[in-house]
């Protein structure tokens, strides 16, 4: 099924955040820094934490502006969890998959600390067969020796009406494809590829 492009305004990043979601965002983007300040995994020293401000102002316009097919979200790679406990704070029901062990925790103590009902996940975001859409064998997130977790969940990538992914360079393009095969019809994907590029999707039907 194609994927139809919805294009965010410009002026989303005039929409006004409420105090409480903009001091635990601060709250956790000094808790990410000191976390790899200490961490000597290459992998996860390269990461730079998405705009979370930005990304809750776009998430806040898309649930105004755009119709759902349900309220559960689902983000991929959800690390400290943070666009997860934002998304809650908007009505969502919400799940957060992370392959990292190490960051499992970091992730519960996040929602924890926003006082959300999110459920955190161990195991692979990537369906079952879903790593045959790569068309680069070396991308990171082919590299996670763990189950997939919608098993743990009992439920499948199409039971949910919002994925959010934050891609490795040059990963966009394969959470794209994955998000074509095995999403359902209507469903949106919001994906952070870079400070001002935040791109939204719905899968359309043929």
């Amino acid at each position: 099924m194609p994927l139809l492009k919805i294009e965010i305004p410009s002026s989303v990043d005039g929409r006004e955040i409420p105090s409480r979601v903009k001091s635990r965002i601060s709250a956790d983007l000094a808790r990410i820094e000191a976390f790899q300040d200490c961490w000597d995994r290459p992998q996860i020293e390269q990461f730079v934490a998405a705009d979370f401000f930005h990304m809750y102002q776009s998430l806040d316009w898309t649930l105004q502006t755009q119709l759902t097919i349900g309220k559960r979200f689902i983000e991929w790679g959800c690390g400290f969890a943070v666009v997860s406990a934002m998304a809650s704070t908007l009505g969502l029901s919400v799940v957060g998959i992370e392959a990292e062990s190490a960051l499992i925790e970091h992730g519960r103590a996040t929602v924890r600390d926003w006082n959300e009902d999110v459920e955190i996940v161990h195991g692979n975001f990537l369906p079952d067969g879903a790593e045959s859409l790569a068309d680069d064998d070396y991308l990171p997130s082919l590299g996670h020796a763990v189950a997939s977790a919608y098993q743990t969940l009992g439920l499948d990538l199409d039971d949910f009406a919002i994925v959010y992914s934050y891609p490795w360079p040059g990963e966009d393009d394969f959470h794209e494809a994955v998000f074509e095969r095995y999403a359902c019809v209507g469903a949106l994907l919001i994906m952070f590829c870079g400070p001002n590029d935040i791109r939204l999707y719905r899968k359309g039907s043929r």
